[in-house]
C-alpha cells in the first residue's frame, strides 16, 4: 500500500532539545532514526524531520496560528498509550486536557494528547 505522506518538515527554534523530546516519543511509536539528531523514519516509509529555518524569527511557535495544529500519530494499544502518558512529562512533554484522558477527542475516540516544549501538539491514537 502507498503512503499517504512523504514527509513531516518540523521547523524547530532548538534543534537539539527537540531532538530529544521528538526522538523519545517516535521512538516509542516504531520510529527508527534515519539521521541522528535530525531525522526519523516510519516502518511504512513517512519521515520527519527536523531543523531550524535559516530565516527564522525569534517567535515562538504558535499551534493556534495559521499552520498546521497538531500532528496525530497511531500506537497499537491502550496499555501503550497507558505508558507514554506516565512517561511522557520526563521527556519533555506536557499532557494537554489530561482530566479528559483518554476521551478528550470523544467518547469513542482514545488518544493521549501531549505538547512539546515549544508548543507542538500531538495526539496519539490508539489504533481500531
Amino acid at each position: 500500500m502507498a503512503r499517504a505522506i512523504h514527509h513531516l518538515d518540523l521547523w524547530v527554534s532548538d534543534p537539539l532539545l527537540a531532538a530529544d523530546e521528538w526522538g523519545w516519543l517516535l521512538g516509542e511509536l516504531a520510529w527508527e532514526i534515519d539521521i541522528p539528531g535530525s531525522s526519523w523514519v516510519h516502518p511504512d516509509g513517512t519521515y520527519l524531520f527536523l531543523e531550524r529555518s535559516a530565516d527564522q524569527v525569534p517567535e515562538p511557535h504558535d499551534r493556534l496560528r495559521p499552520g498546521v495544529n497538531h500532528l496525530a500519530l497511531h500506537v497499537e494499544s491502550r496499555e501503550r498509550l497507558d505508558r507514554l502518558r506516565a512517561e511522557s512529562s520526563a521527556h519533555g512533554w506536557r499532557e494537554l486536557f489530561a482530566d479528559r484522558y483518554p476521551h478528550a477527542g470523544g467518547d469513542r475516540h482514545v488518544a493521549l494528547y501531549v505538547e512539546s516544549s515549544e508548543g507542538f501538539e500531538v495526539e496519539v491514537v490508539v489504533e481500531d
